[in-house]
């Protein structure tokens, strides 16, 4: 360790630790490193939900209805899955930044464990009241309310798979190897879009084939991972090991930094249930343009959240060892990138959007709704990539309460303009409309609250704990 600057961090040799090193370094280079694949990783997702919904949306509005209305529980789950993998992100980067490998190696091992405990009784929990769960909606349609519930029983089985991989992945990527994560996730999205047609068409089982297909896919990235480090030896940092003690203090300060980061989740899928909630009075043609609509939207925030992921890590090393000025450098040049990123999707969404929602449905009335909805969407896309600039900011120095109070407070307002809007003239496109205003509002509130908390910073020196 030189200059307060660790020697290695993540594989067993001089030249991997240099490589996941973040603390030193050209910035632009280590965070593009260590960014690519993550957003690499976002961008495959935002493909497997495409494809999902090409071949549901070969069955009609129905069917995508459905899933996504299964599919709103599978986002609630984040929430729950956040808390251990924050806890990994977080103390594996801080750790590993001071040159602590047994505190990194224990915040994991204690971060799994959460995992999989929450994971285990929320699968449990959706098991028991999914029929209460999907009839929350209110579908119309009696058929999508029977997909739904399919939909997310098959799901809800295999909650700890997907609970346990957000874990291993964050600790890989808290060591500065995104890479490993990347070509796992890789695995299971080339199995889903080979699955998918196999059991939506081929098979005939429709929305729960999907479903079948999505945790057949999960489960072969977890498998992946374990058959890496059992057999192959592939660990995030030296000294790694799957298991080992409970302590009451590391399962304190997890829940510490990640409570708020899961509040904010919660909130936030529940907020924006409750607004589908209102658009199913418009039938499920609504609910379906809004879901593949969505799905094309997610060009931001997967981005702005693979950033977001990006700049946890990165600046948790840094702070861990006392590097402010790239703290500070690293937050121009990612404000500066997802700016420009934000731009390029409002013109894509404007001017691109239809095309591609035409691949999904032809029919000239879904085809209009789904262009206003896009058109809509657009006013948000600069606000919503650059709040993952401040909320990583936040995350990276431990201080994750300011995020979640902008998060949750602004997506209060979210169901309210909703609503009072829906009332008006504008109908359908009036709930659109409300969820664009808190967007922006989300946006402009967590930079501002990020740029004075750096101030106070800078003006006190703030060094880490």
């Amino acid at each position: 360790m030189a200059d307060g600057v660790p020697d290695g961090i993540a594989g067993g040799t001089s030249r991997s630790g240099n490589a996941y090193n973040l603390t030193n370094g050209t910035i632009i280079k280590k965070l593009l490193t260590l960014a690519v694949p993550i957003i690499a990783s976002n961008l495959m997702q935002m493909a497997y939900n495409l494809t999902d919904m090409f071949w549901l949306a070969r069955l009609g509005p129905n069917a995508v209805a459905a899933s996504g209305a299964a599919g709103m529980y599978m986002w609630l789950s984040m929430g729950f899955l956040l808390i251990g993998r924050m806890g990994t992100e977080i103390g594996v980067s801080q750790s590993l930044g001071r040159g602590d490998k047994k505190t990194a190696l224990g915040y994991f091992q204690n971060s799994l464990a959460l995992a999989l405990v929450t994971g285990f009784l929320f699968g449990a929990f959706l098991l028991i009241f999914r029929r209460p769960c999907i009839g929350f909606f209110r579908f119309r349609e009696e058929q999508v309310t029977r997909d739904a519930v399919a939909y997310l029983s098959i799901v809800a089985a295999f909650m700890p798979v997907n609970f346990a991989m957000a874990v291993l992945g964050g600790a890989f990527t808290a060591a500065g190897n995104s890479r490993t994560p990347f070509i796992v996730m890789a695995i299971g999205i080339a199995a889903n879009v080979v699955l998918d047609p196999l059991f939506i068409q081929v098979l005939g089982l429709g929305v729960a084939g999907a479903a079948m297909a999505t945790v057949i896919s999960q489960s072969l990235v977890l498998a992946s991972v374990l058959v890496g480090y059992f057999c192959l030896g592939v660990k995030p940092f030296p000294g790694f090991r799957m298991f080992g003690p409970v302590e009451k203090s590391k399962i304190t300060q997890i829940l510490k930094w990640a409570m708020p980061i899961a509040l904010e989740n919660i909130f936030f899928c529940f907020l924006s249930m409750v607004t589908s909630r209102i658009e199913t009075a418009f039938g499920a043609s609504a609910v379906a343009v809004s879901r593949i609509g969505s799905q094309l939207e997610s060009l931001s925030w997967l981005i702005g959240a693979g950033f977001g992921s990006s700049l946890v890590v990165f600046i948790g090393q840094n702070y861990g060892a006392g590097r402010e000025d790239r703290i500070r450098e690293v937050i121009r040049i990612s404000a500066l990138v997802l700016s420009l990123w934000g731009l390029f999707v409002t013109a894509f969404i404007w001017f691109g959007g239809p095309f591609v929602f035409a691949l999904f449905f032809p029919d000239r009335e879904l085809l209009g709704l789904g262009t206003k909805y896009l058109h809509i969407l657009a006013f948000c896309q600069l606000s919503m990539n650059v709040e993952a600039v401040g909320s990583g900011a936040f995350k990276g120095i431990g201080k994750t309460i300011p995020p979640s109070v902008v998060i949750i407070g602004t997506n209060v307002l979210k169901p309210l303009f909703a609503w009072a809007l829906s009332r008006t003239s504008l109908g359908l496109y009036g709930v659109w409309i409300g969820v664009v205003i808190s967007a922006n509002l989300r946006g402009i509130c967590m930079n501002l609250w990020y740029a004075a908390e750096n101030r106070r910073r800078k003006s006190n020196q703030v060094s880490p704990a």
